[in-house]
């Protein structure tokens, strides 16, 4: 039942610990990935539409320069001059020099005649009144043509001039390699699928395109892009073969063409898509995180929420035990008064033997032998032990009248042996050796001999029973006792090479009812209390401990001179 509590209880934590920050967490990733989303596309189109705007201006530009090329040879050599041939191929590779895409230079007369030609097709005599580039550059008196094949049938596209001599009217025309063209629309580049090409009118392509698209070709997206009218524009759709692109067209400003860039959209928002990867792939990582902290933390809580049930159901216990250690040491009085009450008869009754056998001496009935030997070590050996046992009586009567006594000036360089000697037989019954050190005396403080007895006598078994669990009763423990002086204070050290403490305990073993000693051996009362007992006396206590190498509670208490 109680574990069917445990388990609807941690269900209730671990929905409200995700719940709570999820909901804000996830709304806030979307609204602000759809901000970052709809602002990149429009700043990447954006971007786009500038390259390709500046692109159609050095196309343009390049187009004009040619007709530039042309003016002036026409203004600087006049009909007469040009067509002479040797005169027309001195001009063509000057114009060569300056622009490697002419392939050719000619001179038509008024009647459309190729009266003059510099290249590597036989095109002198043909006519050319019929055609349309020629009508064009009599009319507007210059032209760039479209892609044709015409005599040669090959595809090319020419530029032309006319130029006008008193009554005569005639025509420079150059052919302007489409290769080297297309290589100057295809200097644009976007990203790694980026690329540009010119339609015509009609939607043929002007320039070959890299993906598949040769000259004279009808573009397969030719009338969706030729809806445009003017200036620049933009739009995604898909191509012939299933891949959607990006496209971006503008007219050129002085050539009836259409220039196209276009580039797939995985290409051209890879970088949106990339942070795409990344808000889901940090909001899979939060997520996870925020999941197992719930899942951590939920599970400490009921661990706290159990383990405070587990000491509550305790704490009637280790109280009924504290109850009988309190039992116990106000019997303890008790137990030293009647244990004193044999201990003076038989004291008595060995001062009488040791008062008859010198009598007996003298009367000459007391024989010197082993067993009389032997009779008087003996006496000497009971009242040895006799006078132990004072000790130790006299020690527990102390002990035991703690609540009578008040702070007084003592000498510890007096207190501290006392204690040592009263557990002087349990340490080396255990098989740990005891030592006292202390500076010269006297160091005097002002305190509850009782008390600190009690407080010295608990970290002293504290540490036996650390020292016995480490290295058990047949030798190698060590405790020591330390006592000096230092800036006016007296400093008692109390240090064991036994289990140490755990580090998660070092901040609990001070805590009433903490103990690490199994149930039974300890009420978690002992060091609390002596922590108590250390305030009242104005001092501190504290501890350093290394698991595995031992520990050393440090008392400072003040000094009195």
């Amino acid at each position: 039942m109680q574990e069917n509590h445990y388990h609807s209880l941690k269900r209730k934590i671990l929905a409200s610990m995700l719940i709570t920050p999820l909901v804000p967490f996830v709304l806030a990733a979307v609204v602000a990935f759809e901000h970052f989303s709809i602002s990149t596309k429009a700043n990447t189109i954006a971007k786009m539409e500038r390259v390709v705007e500046d692109h159609a201006r050095l196309v343009d530009s390049f187009l004009k320069e040619r007709k530039a090329d042309l003016g002036f040879v026409a203004e600087a050599y006049g009909y007469d001059s040009l067509q002479d041939q040797e005169t027309l191929g001195r001009v063509f590779r000057n114009l060569q020099k300056k622009s490697n895409a002419f392939l050719d230079l000619g001179i038509f007369d008024q009647a459309g005649v190729h009266v003059a030609y510099h290249g590597p097709y036989e095109l002198a005599g043909k006519l050319y009144s019929d055609s349309q580039w020629f009508g064009q550059v009599r009319k507007n008196g210059s032209y760039v043509s479209d892609i044709f094949e015409g005599f040669r049938k090959v595809p090319h596209f020419v530029i032309a001039i006319s130029q006008k001599e008193g009554d005569r009217t005639w025509v420079l025309r150059a052919t302007i390699d489409p290769y080297l063209f297309t290589e100057v629309v295809e200097q644009v580049r976007m990203g790694r699928t980026g690329e540009a090409y010119i339609l015509n009118q009609e939607g043929v392509f002007q320039t070959s395109r890299r993906s598949g698209g040769n000259l004279m070709e009808l573009a397969p997206e030719a009338e969706s892009l030729l809806q445009q009218t003017h200036g620049t524009q933009s739009c995604i759709m898909e191509d012939g073969r299933g891949g959607e692109y990006l496209y971006v067209t503008t007219w050129m400003p002085t050539q009836p063409w259409l220039l196209v860039a276009r580039q797939e959209t995985s290409d051209t928002f890879s970088d949106l898509n990339q942070a795409r990867f990344l808000v889901m792939l940090i909001a899979l990582g939060g997520g996870i995180i925020l999941s197992v902290l719930a899942f951590y933390t939920s599970n400490r809580i009921i661990a706290r929420i159990q383990l405070a049930d587990q000491e509550k159901n305790q704490l009637n216990q280790q109280l009924v035990v504290a109850g009988r250690l309190a039992e116990i040491g106000e019997m303890s009085s008790g137990f030293a008064h009647e244990i004193n009450n044999p201990l003076q008869i038989i004291r008595a009754e060995s001062a009488l033997i040791d008062s008859i056998i010198p009598d007996l001496k003298k009367r000459g009935e007391w024989v010197e032998s082993e067993d009389s030997k032997d009779v008087e070590d003996s006496l000497n050996q009971i009242k040895l032990q006799v006078d132990r046992c004072a000790v130790i009586t006299g020690a527990i009567l102390k002990f035991a009248r703690q609540k009578d006594l008040s702070p007084q000036v003592i000498d510890l360089c007096e207190t501290l042996p006392e204690v040592t000697h009263m557990i002087a037989r349990k340490a080396e019954l255990d098989g740990v050796a005891l030592s006292l050190q202390t500076e010269p005396p006297p160091i005097r403080v002002n305190a509850d001999p009782a008390q600190l007895q009690q407080v010295l006598l608990n970290l002293i078994n504290n540490a036996i029973y650390a020292i016995v669990e480490r290295h058990g009763s047949s030798g190698g423990g060590e405790l020591k006792l330390d006592c000096s002086q230092k800036d006016g204070q007296a400093v008692i050290r109390v240090s064991d090479n036994g289990m140490g403490i755990k580090t998660d305990n070092m901040e609990k073993i001070f805590t009433p009812f903490f103990s690490t000693k199994p149930v039974g051996k300890g009420t978690g009362l002992g060091l609390s209390i002596c922590y108590g007992i250390i305030e009242k006396m104005g001092g501190s206590i504290v501890v350093n401990s290394e698991p595995g190498k031992g520990t050393e509670f440090i008392i400072t208490l003040p000094g009195v001179a």
